[in-house]
């Protein structure tokens, strides 16, 4: 009888440690934030790039809160993946614009677009 009293109150708790364990995971994936934001690109190698690419790829994961992004060339668009509690989607935005590219409704700095290369201004 006293086995199946321990054996009872671990099953409880180790039941409340994993309930615990999925809200708090729950919670964990609600600071995830992910926005696709328009641009106009004049060139079809951005990415590949070695002037505009390899600076937008620093520039881009130096703002707090980026974790991650994605350029589609096709779609003129940029994916990015970011916590919401370390930066705003406004923010993102006009760091995008002050690297010569539109986003969104915030458009491209003049100093933006100065440090691009020429195939790549708009």
């Amino acid at each position: 009888m006293k086995n199946l009293k321990i054996s009872f109150k671990a099953f409880v708790v180790v039941t409340i440690m994993l309930l615990a364990a999925n809200v708090s995971h729950a919670q964990e994936k609600k600071s995830n934030g992910k926005a696709v934001i328009k641009t106009i690109l004049n060139c079809d190698h951005c990415k590949e790039c070695p002037t505009c690419g390899g600076k937008f790829k620093t520039e881009m994961l130096k703002i707090p809160g980026i974790k991650m992004y994605e350029l589609d060339d096709k779609a003129m668009t940029f994916t990015v993946y970011y916590n919401p509690k370390k930066t705003t989607l406004q923010d993102i935005k006009v760091s995008i614009s002050k690297l010569g590219y539109d986003a969104d409704e915030v458009k491209a700095t003049p100093e933006g677009i100065a440090s691009l290369d020429g195939c790549c201004k708009i």
